[in-house]
């Protein structure tokens, strides 16, 4: 039988950070059952010493915790070894480190990442443009985006493009039924701005649209669950993608994370040639 760990994630601030580095950690362990408990803006010894109560309650329970206050973290980690609880600090030793190379204090303050500056106001801009433009909306203007994805039906290009505005990224999508589906600004100038086209293979998409044909009209899904049909999409669109000299990304065995981070690396070999 298995043993279940109990994870505490402790935070100060939102606990973002600290939940993308326990996922980084957990996909490195095949067998590895766990129940989550997450616990964000913790800026106490109040608020740790309950949670170390609940913790100590249950077995195999282990705490992650990113506390950019010093005492605090101290506090935390002292109380945990006190119940024998394994307890880890994600932070302190690189804040630390980086300290002494930069030779400047740190500044210890909570959610220093969320500061209402110009990145952010950068990020919420993206968002609120992509956002727009989502789906072939707003064409006229679609060449004042950082990046447009280009794809058929179901590559992912919704998801893609959320996922590059929270990175800051203005990014247009734009569903490829066949050329006259591309606005012209783009067949004009092909190189306006970044664009990537997103093709899969045929099989995973029939997959893709068999499990949303509730949401289409039945006269629709005949030939959009047509291997076939879906087959000759995939080629017209590579065939597109070729004639335009637009790069291409094979999302099929992509997380969006991944797809995301490959587009970013087109889109800084794109600005760097500008």
């Amino acid at each position: 039988m298995k043993n279940t760990y109990n994870i505490y994630l402790i935070s100060d601030s939102t606990g973002e950070t600290l939940e993308r580095i326990f996922m980084a950690l957990k996909a490195q362990f095949k067998n590895f059952e766990q129940s989550l408990f997450h616990y964000s803006f913790t800026r106490t010894e109040n608020q740790i010493l309950k949670i170390l109560e609940e913790a100590k309650k249950k077995k195999n329970s282990i705490i992650l915790y990113t506390i950019v206050d010093n005492k605090l973290a101290k506090y935390l980690s002292q109380e945990a070894n006190k119940k024998n609880i394994p307890c880890f600090g994600v932070l302190g030793d690189l804040i630390l480190n980086f300290s002494k190379l930069l030779n400047q204090k740190a500044t210890h303050v909570p959610s220093g990442q969320h500061a209402l500056n110009e990145d952010y106001y950068k990020r919420i801009e993206a968002i609120q443009f992509t956002i727009n433009h989502d789906d072939g909306n707003l064409r006229k203007d679609v060449h004042k985006s950082d990046i447009i994805l280009l794809g058929v039906s179901r590559t992912s290009k919704t998801p893609t493009s959320i996922y590059l505005a929270n990175r800051g990224y203005k990014t247009s999508n734009i569903p490829l039924i066949d050329d006259s589906s591309i606005p012209e600004k783009l067949k004009e100038n092909p190189k306006v701005c970044c664009i990537v086209g997103l093709i899969a293979e045929p099989k995973r998409l029939y997959d893709v649209r068999k499990n949303r044909l509730t949401t289409i009209k039945e006269q629709e899904t005949i030939q959009y669950t047509n291997l076939e049909t879906i087959q000759n999409e995939i080629e017209e669109s590579r065939i597109t993608f070729k004639k335009y000299q637009w790069p291409m990304i094979d999302v099929t065995r992509k997380s969006v994370e991944e797809t995301a981070a490959s587009v970013i690396k087109m889109y800084e070999i794109f600005s760097n040639r500008k």
